[in-house]
């Protein structure tokens, strides 16, 4: 069993944001042999929405291992990178086409992050 988290601009989760930390919503996914055997949507409630927590933090308190994103910031990374939680490059403007290319091994890991401030 996975936990994957997405980044995204409205509650629906349908769509990746372009951006990571200051989105507005988390849609997530539990992933079970090869099959998505829930999901739903979180707000993002971090610090940058006046919550407590980077949104890393954020992710690994909902019980995160995966998160696909757009991309987003080197010092994000390193945080995952230290919470044992995989960070991974998204394919599609679709949370779902991104979920279904997790599952078939298509992702590459996101390493390097942003060179601008744009809220990633």
């Amino acid at each position: 069993m996975v936990k994957l988290f997405i980044p995204t601009a409205d509650e629906s989760g349908a769509t990746l944001s372009a951006h990571f930390g200051r989105v507005p919503y988390y849609a997530w996914y539990v992933i079970e042999s090869g099959e998505v055997k829930e999901s739903g949507v979180v707000p993002n409630d971090s610090d940058h929405f006046g919550g407590i927590g980077s949104p890393p933090e954020r992710i690994r308190s909902l019980g995160g291992e995966v998160v696909i994103s757009a991309g987003m910031g080197m010092k994000a990374i390193q945080m995952f990178q230290e919470f044992n939680i995989a960070v991974l490059q998204g394919k599609s403007p679709s949370s779902v086409e991104n979920v279904e290319a997790f599952i078939r091994g298509e992702l590459q890991e996101l390493t390097q992050g942003c060179l601008h401030n744009l809220g990633h």
